[in-house]
């Protein structure tokens, strides 16, 4: 990564700042007004009803899909990259996990948060100690559940709803989509030299390399 120390944002007075600043206040609340409405958008998409039979294996056994809301209304799935027998661990799937926070606050809206993976959970088990991750973890291993979900080999998210015994799929999302739900990129994205990604526009000298190749596991970075 670039280290050039010349390249930085233009230096003005106080005053100037506090003016550019709010100019792009008014931006900021009109992208917050607009992301407003698309969500009230979303909670109004029709569904679909989800009442294929699936076996996923936990922790603690065999749970069907209705079991993976523990009791709640809402459930939404993260299907996490990782194929049986394949010893890799997928970078960006990780460091999304690494962004959950605490369930509970979710638990409190009563929705459910869960990964799902196609790998074993002989497989899944040893790396999820690795990473010291505690947010319940289930393979679908055997099932065709992220291809009925649209996922194939690739990751995603998807949202279901349960109306007592009835199970029902309300959103699913991808690449860009996930991408945006993660705290450590929204953070970068209020920092001068943002996520420091060729995509970006970013200003002329600003350190930037390109995409998924400064990701790591968070245990495998060097201080």
């Amino acid at each position: 990564m670039s280290t050039n120390r010349t390249a930085l944002p233009l230096i003005v007075s106080e005053d100037e700042w506090r003016v550019a600043r709010e100019k792009l206040l008014i931006k900021e609340k009109e992208l917050t007004r607009a992301l407003d409405s698309l969500a009230a958008e979303r909670r109004r998409l029709p569904m679909v009803r989800f009442d294929k039979v699936y076996d996923f294996e936990g922790p603690t056994g065999t749970a069907g899909l209705q079991d993976l809301f523990e009791g709640r209304r809402q459930l939404i799935v993260y299907h996490f990259m990782m194929d049986p027998g394949s010893d890799h661990r997928c970078r960006g799937c990780s460091s999304f996990v690494d962004n959950i926070g605490h369930l509970a606050h979710l638990h409190a809206r009563d929705t459910t948060f869960v990964l799902v993976s196609p790998a074993p959970l002989s497989q899944i088990e040893p790396y999820k100690k690795r990473m010291g991750w505690n947010v319940p973890w289930f393979s679908s291993n055997g099932y065709d559940f992220n291809l009925d979900c649209g996922v194939g080999k690739g990751f995603g998210l998807s949202v279901f709803l349960r109306d007592n015994d009835r199970i029902f799929r309300t959103y699913f999302t991808a690449s860009r989509g996930v991408d945006r739900l993660r705290a450590d990129f929204n953070l970068l994205d209020l920092t001068p030299f943002g996520r420091q990604e060729d995509w970006e526009d970013s200003p002329e000298g600003w350190p930037q390399t390109p995409p998924y190749t400064w990701w790591r596991l968070h245990d495998e970075y060097e201080e």
